[in-house]
């Protein structure tokens, strides 16, 4: 990790290829305007241009941690479970296993406002088009509603993403 932090301060996460589709930028930029809580972000800083610029822009700053990847599942799992808030920046593709796993794990999650999170989420979760809406969203949060959203998020994944339901659905296709 480039810094360390107390894990007992409330703290947005996420986890991502660092690709401009993911809108690394906008969640950056969100958090580095308004450092009501830290954001952590692990991903693969180094792979590309966009990524070495953005680790280059904000690793001084104090409300976020940029974390190289982390590719053991228990202790990637064990960072997101304690954040306070999930972040899912993606805005291409369909249903992606990261958002999934916050869900399964009963996170609340802010999401990019796009048909695929939508429809992944169920309309269910927070969602946010510009760093000034996620700058809002985050500013409006109390935990009533963070406990509200994780809990529908949970609800979605345990009825929508079993392998009972996804093999039903592929010999239905078959």
């Amino acid at each position: 990790m480039e810094k360390t932090f107390n894990i007992d301060d409330p703290f947005a996460f996420t986890v991502c290829r660092i690709e401009p589709e993911n809108n690394v930028h906008l969640l950056l930029q969100a958090f580095s305007e308004s450092p009501k809580m830290l954001l952590v972000i692990v991903g693969n800083w180094a792979y590309s241009t966009y990524g070495k610029f953005l680790k280059e822009k904000y690793v001084n700053s104090s409300s976020v941690i940029l974390h190289d990847p982390i590719y053991d599942q228990q202790k990637l799992n064990a960072l997101r479970s304690r954040c306070t808030l999930y972040l899912h920046g993606h805005s291409c593709g369909g249903t992606n296993p990261s958002l999934v796993e916050a869900m399964y794990l009963g996170l609340p999650i802010a999401a990019y406002d796009c048909n695929f999170n939508r429809e992944t989420t169920e309309n269910h979760a927070l969602y946010f088009k510009s760093a000034e809406e996620l700058n809002e969203l985050i500013h409006l949060l109390n935990p009533e509603k963070l406990q509200f959203v994780a809990q529908s998020m949970k609800t979605v994944a345990d009825r929508r993403y079993t392998w009972k339901r996804i093999a039903k659905c592929y010999a239905c296709i078959l």
